[in-house]
């Protein structure tokens, strides 16, 4: 099995479960919990994450924030802020290749072994699944390859046709 296999994988399920060094959530640039998983993280993080939330001055979209993790089993979490989906031509998969680059690098300088991804921007900010699917595989591949933390990336997807899309990508990335 290639570097790639043995240090991406894919887990259908629900990313607040995770035991994992870091966690990331697909935040809103306020940074203080909205719909989907970023609602599901804050939840379960509980009312300390809001708190320390408050304390970051919100988060631009394509960059990355770090938090404790609170009362989740993932010792942090990092909170990057996707763009919304407009069509493709105003930067988004810039702004998106951007959240995944700077969350690795936040998991690697707090020297995170393990870190689990959401499918960020693809629910209400509307991404396409497919194209994000690629970024987020992409620059996973790229970081693993030249970086030795994290070890291990996941990406945790909500149902199992979103897995399938991540487990197309990685198959796709060990062929090269």
């Amino acid at each position: 099995m290639s570097k790639f296999g043995e240090r991406i994988h894919v887990h259908t399920g629900d990313i607040t479960r995770l035991a994992v060094d870091a966690i990331v959530n697909a935040a809103n640039s306020s940074l203080l919990g909205g719909g989907g998983v970023d609602g599901a993280i804050h939840r379960a993080a509980g009312p300390e994450l809001e708190f320390e939330c408050r304390m970051l001055n919100g988060c631009k979209v394509g960059e990355a924030k770090l938090t404790k993790g609170y009362h989740l089993p993932a010792r942090y979490i990092i909170h990057a802020v996707g763009p919304v989906w407009q069509g493709g031509g105003k930067g988004e998969a810039g702004l998106l290749a951007s959240c995944y680059i700077r969350s690795l690098e936040i998991a690697a300088a707090r020297d995170c072994r393990t870190v689990a991804f959401p499918a960020i921007s693809t629910g209400i900010y509307r991404y396409p699944k497919n194209e994000a699917t690629q970024i987020a595989v992409g620059i996973a591949g790229t970081f693993v390859g030249q970086n030795s933390t994290p070890e291990t990336v996941i990406f945790c997807c909500f149902d199992e046709p979103t897995a399938q899309l991540y487990r197309q990508a990685v198959a796709a990335i060990e062929g090269c």
